[in-house]
């Protein structure tokens, strides 16, 4: 018996002093820990970037115009969540409109992204009535000259980025916003369900732009959509009195702004060349509300406290 109690105190005691052994070897080793990590840590990480973040990248300063109208949160949201998705994002989103709106006020509240929000109303004279075709004036064009203002007295030289024209009712993949994140000038690609075509956008051969496909007004100096190129944070600083021009004729708004910047010959052609297509020109069907607009003629109307 007490052989036995002895075997099982002497198989004890080497087991143990194994364990402490190993225990003291591991002090001072790196954990991998990477598993435990919360992936959502990285949205607190991309939040707090305003000029780059741990990876030093630089900033794309999304500017975004917009305006009152049911669908208005809807496609705000969507784009919210998109950049949600790309790192290192700066959302300079500005209203049509004589102040802030609470709603969408809320909205880059709730986002998590970085964001800065303003306004400016557009002429009485260039608005457009709800009759009118979507072509017949340029829309949001003292709204994105209101964000270039703001990029001017708010950033330098010292700061790198790049600057994006996003419509809210476009839809983009996150790919595209990783091309333009290094751009040296002006970078572009094609845009896809635009100018009447499949896709719209630069012929590239032997990595220059060469010429462009297009089917409409073919004599604008850089046929392309708003959603199809990004500049330079730089080369616009370095640019103080570069706009968009309001009274541009029609077609002829982005080559309004890019005339004062670069040459085709310049450009630089991204997504393989110019042949991928990573951002669609898509329009939100207008809401048919013509049951609200009768029970509201009752008083009956949908809860205006609930935002839709």
């Amino acid at each position: 018996m007490r052989l036995k109690l002895r075997n099982i105190f002497l198989v004890y005691f080497v087991v143990s002093s194994a364990g402490l052994l190993y225990a003291l070897l591991q002090l001072g080793q790196q954990c991998d820990c990477i598993h435990q990590m919360n992936p959502a840590n990285n949205v607190h990480r991309r939040d707090n970037s305003l000029r780059g973040g741990a990876e030093n990248l630089p900033v794309i300063y999304v500017v975004t115009p917009t305006y009152a109208r049911p669908h208005q949160r809807a496609e705000l949201t969507r784009l919210s969540q998109t950049l949600l998705l790309v790192p290192d994002v700066h959302w300079i989103l500005v209203e049509d409109s004589a102040e802030r709106t609470t709603l969408v006020a809320d909205l880059l509240a709730q986002s998590k992204l970085q964001y800065t929000h303003l306004h400016v109303q557009t002429p009485l004279a260039m608005k457009m009535k709800d009759s009118d075709p979507n072509w017949l004036k340029p829309r949001g064009v003292e709204q994105r000259n209101k964000a270039l203002h703001w990029l001017h007295e708010n950033r330098s030289s010292r700061d790198h980025g790049v600057v994006y024209f996003a419509d809210d009712d476009n839809t983009y993949s996150i790919k595209i916003f990783e091309e333009m994140r290094y751009t040296q000038k002006v970078s572009v690609w094609p845009v896809g369900l635009v100018g009447g075509l499949r896709y719209e956008g630069p012929l590239v051969t032997g990595g220059k732009v060469v010429g462009f496909h297009t089917a409409w007004k073919t004599h604008r100096p850089f046929p392309m959509d708003m959603a199809g190129f990004a500049v330079s944070l730089s080369l616009l600083l370095s640019h103080p009195n570069t706009q968009f021009d309001p009274n541009a004729e029609r077609g002829f708004l982005e080559s309004s702004l890019l005339g004062s910047l670069v040459t085709v010959g310049e450009l630089e052609p991204k997504a393989n060349n110019c042949t991928k297509i990573w951002v669609w020109h898509t329009r939100t069907e207008k809401p048919k509300l013509k049951q609200e607009d009768l029970l509201e003629k009752q008083r009956k109307g949908s809860d205006p406290k609930i935002v839709v």
